[in-house]
């Protein structure tokens, strides 16, 4: 396939919630870019692969049930989070609030915030009449700081 017939590289958006040299969160849309064309595992048909994380990881879901909001906290670790079902929202110390809903992915990384005015990290909760299934991803490397949309 040559360069002018092959399929234009996706862009898989994300949030990335993180944290200013001044301890203040943020929300910033971002987008997985690098990807490249290549088989999972020979003789399977090439699919879009991107970059992988070799840090190592924890994976759970949570179930946040209807009504649910968590007060003003950081994510515990950098975490990847994915909706499966239901819809939840994250409201950044800068006063950005984001719903998600399945298939839409945040990447929590709010670690090492202040206070400021009783706001300190996130606060996050269910939006609508079910609850917000999510899958978690908590990666155990430590946060970066001011670095939004690290990952590409």
């Amino acid at each position: 396939m040559s360069d002018a017939t092959a399929p234009e590289k996706p862009r898989v958006p994300y949030w990335h919630l993180w944290t200013d040299a001044e301890g203040v969160s943020h929300q910033t849309r971002c987008a997985l870019t690098d990807f490249d064309m290549k088989s999972m595992q020979p003789p399977a048909d090439p699919q879009w692969q991107g970059s992988k994380t070799h840090d190592g990881a924890t994976v759970m879901v949570t179930v946040q049930p209807v009504g649910w909001t968590g007060a003003w906290h950081e994510n515990p670790k950098p975490q990847w989070i994915i909706p499966l079902s239901g819809r939840w929202f994250v409201e950044s110390m800068d006063g950005t609030r984001v719903e998600m809903g399945p298939g839409e992915i945040s990447f929590g990384e709010d670690q090492n915030t202040k206070a400021v005015d009783g706001r300190q990290g996130h606060l996050s909760g269910t939006v609508g009449p079910e609850p917000a299934v999510l899958m978690v991803v908590q990666f155990d490397r430590p946060p970066t700081v001011a670095t939004p949309c690290r990952f590409r």
